[in-house]
């Protein structure tokens, strides 16, 4: 039944697209995936893809003329020109996985390594910054890179390029591969053509790009120095944040594929460029690939997606692929990456602020946040003497000039203080005071008019002495500052995309939290730090947001235990990261949640908030191998003769669904989902003992029940030994209350005195219409 379902299912996701997309006369780029390389050889791969291809066209030739890329380095594939009736063709072929149109993803745009516990300290070094990823290979898929950055030079010291490295350095626009590759950032290629088929010739008047590896936006830059970037004292935005820079794994090889392209300062991906750069850096050698890009759901199936489908094919090699959560927070289910086999990573405050002295009429002072690097003075004045209603929308302008004016707006619903900045730029005005709900104020680059957060509070006060003076009163706003350890931190950000995810909710998404917020790295400095033409400042580091940041320092821990670990698997990796995570605050606190005053839930946060240290010794790990993903994607509805086709082969690899019992909750992930509780069930989970594998140890298991769900660990004591290093346990979930669409959380630990191997327990009891006492 199932089996039948799936048959038909491909051709019905294909026929509803390419209703709702196109008619059969209008081309489009299509993938069109046929699973792991069967010849093993690039250039049979090739043709054998011109074959099928044919077979949607009246000549090899015209076959020829189509096709963008030939995927047949990593896995098997390729991308065309096609229209509706040739897609179609080609779904129905017996060899063909899936058929489906490249969309446009989008990207999601210092003192964070020393808040990580990764410090430069001599007197406090540990194993991990002996090591610091040496001749660990980064693969960073965004904008580029900016060669000449001082984070991307090699440093004395560095050994030869290792010698598994297939990588090259391709010569492009102002890209010498002599001059900006070393033996740091050792690759560097661009994909252009499906950016092209898609918005045409790249236009570099007007819209400054490069047609090279080199970086324009600064994304790729930003995210590369962070996960990777060499050592560089005395790094600062115009005095602010000043400090080391540095990535999470210093003494990595970096490797750049760049396959986002800017369109009016946004950054655009197209899939079959996404693809294309898989292809090249699984077969190139990379270890660890940092990929901040995504779509807001509706999510397409998994095979569906050039990042699920690249990411599937790196785990099946031993490569970790992480990617960012989105920034569509903080309603629920708008989580995107969120396949079993790659990391998913929100994004959460650091221990930094920058406060920033406001003084009204020189007496009345108040501290908002920002980051402003010269003093701003003029008059204060209420929004709705240029606005009506005093919403700071443009629609909303009344044309008077609010020269001299730094204006007061208050947030209302929908509107984000990046309208009101483009409102009171257009006004003229002279800066922004934006008060916003306490849960959001966070300062950033003043992106097109110098802007001061404060909450609603403080905005309310502002707004009573405004009302209260005679005159509009002088305002004088000061440099920001920079202050470290003085707010409560981690907090996990309001715009952070959060779970359950909306395709496979009994996989917990995302995995883990790590700093996203005002992140100080590398930037090219011919481009302005805000992106807008009128911003004629040039810089070197540059403040950045989102969870295209916190991906990035996930990366560099993955970097490092990879070089203190370098036979665990993917797997393996995540799971040192989440069952070491922490989920309170430096005040001891539970990690609050952005967007609410509330704490934060795995839905939030995954796991918690990244430990590097801890992880580079989390006692035990729950391991997975690619055969393990089989029972997903039989419970997902792959049929045995595709799953064949995309899992390599392996001696005593079962690919028959019909021998896979039990639901999606009995994968071995670090973390449980169970997103429909009716009645008792018991979920096997299996761990290794990483430790000290010389001498018998112990582990205790406890579990924390979620509210209404009785939890039952078997056994709940756990002894390894040298010759017995895998143990498996069990756990009954058995619902003691009637309950309908409502989720409880809690979590089981397992621990020998000295590690805390912690894993969310996440339960929806939905027995509303059979429950019984």
């Amino acid at each position: 039944m199932v089996t039948c379902h799936l048959q038909s299912f491909w051709v019905l996701f294909l026929a509803v697209s390419l209703y709702f997309a196109h008619t059969t006369s209008t081309s489009h780029v299509y993938i069109v995936y046929l699973g792991i390389n069967q010849f093993q050889d690039p250039i049979l791969t090739s043709k054998f893809h011109i074959q099928v291809l044919s077979d949607a066209f009246a000549s090899e030739e015209d076959a020829k003329r189509s096709i963008l890329y030939s995927y047949s380095n990593s896995f098997s594939g390729f991308s065309a020109k096609l229209n509706s009736s040739q897609a179609t063709i080609l779904a129905r072929i017996d060899k063909v996985v899936s058929v489906f149109r490249s969309k446009t993803l989008k990207l999601h745009t210092t003192r964070s390594w020393d808040f990580l516990g990764l410090t430069l300290d001599e007197t406090r070094v540990t194993p991990m910054e002996f090591t610091n990823g040496q001749d660990v290979v980064v693969g960073i898929f965004d904008t580029g890179v900016w060669p000449e950055s001082e984070s991307f030079q090699e440093k004395p010291g560095m050994r030869p390029i290792p010698s598994s490295w297939k990588g090259v350095c391709v010569e492009g626009e102002k890209f010498e591969p002599a001059k900006a590759c070393n033996r740091k950032l050792i690759g560097a290629r661009y994909y252009l053509k499906g950016f092209e088929q898609e918005y045409g010739p790249l236009n570099m008047s007007g819209n400054p790009e490069y047609r090279s590896a080199r970086d324009f936006l600064g994304h790729g830059t930003h995210t590369a120095s962070t996960a990777a970037g060499s050592i560089v004292k005395n790094a600062s935005f115009f005095g602010i944040g000043q400090g080391t820079a540095r990535g999470g794994a210093p003494w990595a090889r970096v490797a750049v594929y760049k396959i986002c392209w800017g369109i009016n300062g946004v950054g655009s991906c197209t899939e079959a460029d996404i693809l294309a750069a898989f292809d090249d850096a699984l077969h190139d050698g990379v270890h660890v690939i940092s990929a901040s890009f995504g779509a807001t759901p509706p999510l397409s199936p998994f095979f569906a997606s050039s990042a699920d489908i690249g990411s599937f094919h790196a785990m099946q090699l031993g490569i970790t692929v992480v990617f960012s959560a989105g920034n569509d927070g903080p309603e629920p289910s708008l989580v995107q990456n969120v396949a079993p086999w790659s990391l998913c990573v929100a994004a959460s405050t650091i221990d930094r602020s920058f406060p920033t002295e406001i003084v009204l009429d020189r007496n009345f002072t108040l501290m908002g946040q920002s980051i402003i690097s010269k003093e701003i003075k003029g008059r204060l004045a209420n929004a709705i003497t240029y606005f009506v209603d005093g919403v700071c929308s443009l629609g909303n302008w009344n044309k008077k000039l609010a020269t001299g004016r730094v204006v007061l707006c208050f947030y209302t619903p929908g509107l984000v203080y990046e309208i009101a900045q483009v409102a009171v730029k257009t006004a003229k005005g002279l800066g922004l005071i934006f008060a916003e709900p306490f849960t959001k104020p966070i300062a950033d680059v003043d992106d097109d008019i110098p802007t001061l957060h404060v909450d609603i509070n403080q905005g309310t006060i502002i707004g009573n002495y405004l009302a209260e003076s005679l005159k509009l009163p002088v305002v004088q706003i000061s440099p920001s500052k920079t202050i470290i350890g003085k707010s409560p931190a981690p907090t996990v950000v309001y715009f952070s995309s959060r779970g359950p995810s909306s395709i496979s909710p009994d996989i917990l998404k995302p995995d883990i939290t790590a700093p996203g917020i005002n992140i100080l790295a590398a930037w090219p400095p011919q481009t302005p730090p805000t992106l807008q033409p009128s911003d004629d400042r040039l810089v070197r580091w540059n403040f950045q947001s989102g969870t295209s940041m916190s991906c990035p320092h996930v990366t560099g821990v993955g970097a490092l235990l990879k070089s203190v670990h370098p036979g665990w698997s993917p797997a393996a990796t995540r799971s040192a990261i989440m069952t070491t995570a922490y989920t309170r605050d430096a005040s001891h606190d539970s990690i609050l949640a952005g967007g609410s005053m509330a704490g934060s839930t795995p839905f939030d946060m995954g796991a918690g908030h990244i430990n590097p240290l801890k992880a580079m010794d989390p006692g035990l790990i729950y391991d997975m191998k690619t055969s393990d993903y089989i029972l997903f994607l039989c419970n997902m509805g792959y049929t045995q003769e595709r799953i064949e086709r995309i899992v390599l082969p392996s001696p005593g690899v079962d690919t028959n669904c019909k021998n896979m019992h039990g639901p999606n909750a009995n994968i071995n992930y670090p973390s449980i989902s169970v997103p429909n509780l009716r009645s008792p069930i018991t979920i096997k989970r299996t761990v290794r003992n990483v430790g000290c594998g010389k001498k018998t140890t112990v582990y205790f298991g406890v579990a924390k029940e979620p509210d209404g769900v009785e939890v039952v660990i078997w056994p709940r004591v756990l002894i390894f030994s040298p010759s017995k290093q895998e143990i498996s346990y069990y756990i009954t979930l058995k619902p003691l209350k009637k309950s309908e669409g409502r989720y409880d959380f809690g979590e089981i630990v397992w621990s020998d005195g000295f590690h805390h191997v912690r894993s969310p327990l996440v339960v929806l009891v939905n027995n509303s219409d059979d429950f019984t006492m």
